[in-house]
């Protein structure tokens, strides 16, 4: 058997193994209670629910004047119908935020709704029959259920579905407004087409092995007429704003840099060698390599490539994009796949050195990045090499390497110093660059263009389940929006879906058939809708404003809220939604109808959950845990072959996902809390173990049956706060309590303030041990103190629990609604402190001395301690090191 585990993060573990072992001689614990005294999650946590539903306790409260209320948000979930322990992570951090920025006194909006259009309500609808919308609100009602089972925070008066079209008209407004500014264009493009669910993608919805995000099929190309946003006109802008993103992963906004691909490079005209006035425009980052260039290559989706082929190659040239098509783009930039092309019987003109060069056709080069032409410099480039040497184009080297031990095996990569290069020779690369691009510049055959690999946004879907674009075209007008007062542009209802073919829109001949806003002439209504991404890209601006029916939202509702001061949602989202959603709100901010330029301040992508899996290696087949008998020596049930025990991303498909629903029945939601953010920092991957939820069980149980014991021993008000006297009259033992109290109050405060949620939890067992082992030797103010300031801290993890404990202790109003308690820095002051004697550095005594002794006094003490006097047996010591607060050193 072999155990693969990618996060074995297993912080403060000791801690819950301590406090199982903790003895508590005190006669609290020796109290016996009713079985309805005990901790009894399955009743306490939905009567909490329902008190906290009927006093509206979550709902959003106002910000105070000219102050910016706290914005914590989960990125609103697909209702699939059901909740999976991602779901649970993503939405326990966001709520254990959104407490604790409550208890510091702060308004906060922490909202949810439902990201309800797309695909997969479309497929179930197909398959079961029924309309997609009956489908999505019955899944929103069944995950609206179990959320709440979880005590969120959420103020449920905001909610929001992305598929009602009292959103969707807002979605649809946005739109307009975008085509008014051109940003919204329709062309026809080669797209990405999904043969299984019949849609087009955008080059972000196709993974690396060219299969669809969604479906899993091996994506096609197709020419068809598209909607397209024009993403790419703010590529700068969403380049550079990242720098104000200090609040975000580095990775992501690493991810964000690449995908928006900024290079700096020289475009280069190459003069058609009949028509003088014609040219093919490339961009190179090697200006260096000119002399180098010995072919032209184009893209077979080129705009010039039909006027270039000779008429005997055209339909050579038919066929070869046949091919072409086929290949995904992963393929076609593969280094190792054979490079395929065609020559098209036309010439330009080398602007460097006037020589006459062929022009190509090949399947390695993308019409969709630069040009769509490349330079054929097969001496420095690899892929140029192998084409070259397949079909028997001259290799010319331009560059050597400065010891000129030059291998004309292989493409030569590196800078070094030009040769075979005119008047260039013997110049370094770097220099040649800028001297190659001025004299370009000068002969006006080059200029320096800044290129950028994003692409503008593919929208158009050709399926019913999605914002009905609010486009009408009319044979005489052309592209017409649809008037604003029009809006909604509402789905058909009890439409016939299938799943096949063109969109079900397209079908629809009642709904399609319209007036020209114009002219009046009849015309047709767009049959695409857009892109999920879209809906998602604006809703947290509608959380602010959530009811207006007259605008999208009021921009003082969103000044008071915006940007988001803190996202959490997974890292696959790093470029897709993350940034559509910049453009959008940049795109918003431009039409003056918001001041932010950012919509998120601060970004946490949480880690996977994980759990054991269990897989035959020789079949990859995964067997589930249910049909293995031995968990630590597991065997195929079929075939008796040793299984391995793998920690993957709970799945379906590989039978190792949870149930929250069985996992808060059996131990409750603040145990399920508890354990999804001590097991791992919110940003690792967490692997679920049974053991460990039990482990938090019995912690929460521990803390119940202190607290509730402490409250029937001693019947005293915790809403009263302790005297100065009662400070200046304290015991060590209480001077050691309320030292672990206000440390534990710095540094859950820090840990919550840098999102460090796991290490929180551990100081939270940490000061249980600590008052679980002092509470029989200390003052009751003191007690009841130390016990007041560990509810609250624990009030953002385990709020129901908290919520009960509080009220048991007579507690005012609710926990919830407690400020967040005050350190005590004095406190966190020893008057003592353990003092090491050490002889020629070994530690031989330790020894109890004021704290504020200066260095000779500390030298003096040890050297009259008895250990010290023994060991220098009446003779001077040779020197005397003192570290203040901590050690004197006798060398002898």
């Amino acid at each position: 058997m072999k155990v693969s585990s990618p996060c074995a993060f297993k912080y403060a573990t000791i801690l819950l193994v301590k406090m199982k072992t903790v003895k508590d001689s005190n006669p609290i614990t020796n109290l016996n209670f009713s079985a309805e005294d005990q901790y009894n999650p399955e009743t306490l946590e939905p009567r909490w629910q329902s008190q906290w539903d009927k006093d509206a306790l979550y709902k959003t409260l106002e910000p105070k004047a000219n102050k910016k209320g706290f914005y914590a948000l989960s990125m609103f979930p697909y209702p699939s119908g059901t909740l999976h322990m991602g779901h649970v992570r993503n939405y326990v951090i966001t709520d254990v935020i959104a407490r604790y920025q409550r208890m510091k006194g702060k308004s906060v909006l922490h909202p949810m709704g439902w990201d309800a259009f797309g695909l997969p309500a479309e497929n179930a609808a197909i398959e079961r029959g029924i309309d997609p919308a009956e489908w999505t609100i019955k899944n929103i009602e069944q995950m609206k259920s179990q959320l709440k089972r979880l005590g969120l925070s959420v103020d449920w008066d905001r909610e929001i579905n992305t598929s009602d079209s009292s959103y969707y008209k807002w979605t649809q407004y946005l739109f307009l407004n975008l085509h008014k500014q051109g940003l919204a264009y329709q062309k026809k493009a080669t797209v990405n087409w999904d043969p299984i669910d019949k849609t087009v993608l955008a080059n972000e919805q196709v993974d690396a092995e060219g299969k669809s995000w969604r479906s899993g099929a091996l994506v096609e190309k197709r020419e068809l007429n598209q909607w397209f946003l024009g993403i790419t006109q703010y590529s700068q802008d969403l380049l550079k704003d990242l720098d104000e993103l200090s609040g975000w992963p580095e990775r992501v906004k690493m991810m964000q840099s690449n995908w928006i691909g900024k290079s700096k490079g020289t475009e280069i005209k190459f003069y058609l060698s009949t028509k003088k006035s014609k040219c093919i425009e490339v961009f190179t980052t090697r200006p260096d390599t000119l002399f180098g260039v010995t072919y032209i290559v184009l893209s077979p989706n080129h705009t010039l490539i039909n006027e270039l082929t000779e008429d005997k190659k055209q339909q050579e040239l038919k066929d070869f994009r046949k091919s072409y098509q086929r290949l995904r783009d992963i393929e076609r930039c593969s280094d190792t796949r054979p490079k395929n092309g065609i020559f098209l019987g036309s010439y330009v003109i080398n602007p460097i050195n006037n020589r006459k060069i062929p022009v190509w056709t090949a399947d390695y080069v993308l019409s969709e990045y630069g040009t769509g032409a490349v330079m054929g410099v097969p001496g420095h480039d690899q892929r140029d090499y192998e084409f070259a040497s397949k079909y028997n184009l001259p290799i010319e080297y331009v560059i050597a390497p400065q010891n000129n031990d030059l291998d004309k095996s292989k493409a030569f990569l590196e800078n070094g110093l030009l040769i075979n290069s005119g008047q260039f020779n013997n110049v370094l690369s770097a220099k040649a660059k800028s001297l190659i691009n001025k004299f370009g510049f000068e002969e006006k055959w080059a200029k320096v263009k800044v290129q950028y690999k994003l692409r503008d946004w593919l929208i158009s879907r050709q399926r019913y389940w999605g914002c009905p674009i609010p486009i009408i075209n009319c044979k005489k007008c052309g592209e017409v929006r649809v008037p604003e007062k029009d809006l909604p542009v509402e789905l058909p209802a009890s439409i016939k879906l299938s799943g096949k073919g063109s969109s079900p829109l397209s079908n629809t001949k009642e709904w399609i058939s319209v007036a020209c806003p114009n002219c009046g002439e009849p015309s047709q209504r767009e049959t695409d809708t857009m892109d999920t991404f879209i809906c998602s890209s604006w809703y947290f601006l509608r959380y602010a404003d959530p009811i207006n029916d007259s605008k999208p939202f009021d921009s003082n509702e969103v000044n008071k809220w915006l940007p988001v001061d803190q996202y959490v949602g997974g890292i696959e989202h790093a470029i897709l939604h993350l940034l559509y959603s910049r453009f959008i709100t940049k795109t918003i901010k431009s039409n003056n109808l918001i001041d932010i330029n950012e919509p998120f301040k601060k970004l946490l992508t949480q880690g996977m959950v994980q759990a054991a899996a269990y897989k035959n290696p020789k079949t990859s087949k995964y067997i589930p845990a249910n049909k293995i008998l031995d968990k630590n020596n597991p065997v195929d049930p079929d075939t008796g072959e040793l299984l391995d025990i793998i920690y993957e991303k709970m799945s379906k498909s590989k039978h190792n996902g949870i149930d929250p629903g069985l996992v808060i029945d059996r131990y409750g939601a603040d145990t399920a809390r508890m354990f999804i953010l001590f097991k791992a920092p919110p940003e690792k991957d967490l692997e679920w173990e049974d053991t460990d939820v039990e482990g938090q069980y019995r912690f929460l149980q521990r803390l119940y049956k202190l607290t509730k014991e402490f409250s029937h021993y001693h019947k005293l008000d915790i809403n009263k706060e302790i005297t100065q006297k009662d400070r200046n009259k304290l015991s060590e033992n209480e001077k050691d309590l309320r030292r672990s109290v206000h440390n534990a109050i710095m540094k859950v405060t820090e840990d919550l303030e840098n999102n460090k949620l796991n290490t929180a939890i551990s100081e939270l067992m940490i000061l249980t041990n600590s008052l679980q082992e002092k509470i029989d030797s200390i003052n009751k103010n003191i007690a009841l103190e130390s016990i007041s300031v560990l509810i609250r801290l624990l009030a953002p993890f385990s709020p129901h629990i908290a919520e009960e404990l509080w009220t048991k202790l007579n507690g005012n109003d609710s926990i919830h609604k407690q400020n967040w308690p005050e350190l005590d820095t004095s406190a966190l002051s020893k008057d003592t402190f353990e003092l090491v004697i050490q002889i020629n550095g070994k530690v031989r005594q330790k020894i109890n001395v004021p704290a504020n002794l200066d260095k000779e006094e500390l030298k003096n003490l040890a050297l009259k301690d008895d250990i010290s006097k023994k060991w220098l047996e009446g003779k001077s010591p040779k020197r005397v090191i003192v570290v203040k607060g901590k050690l004197v050193n006798i060398v002898i």
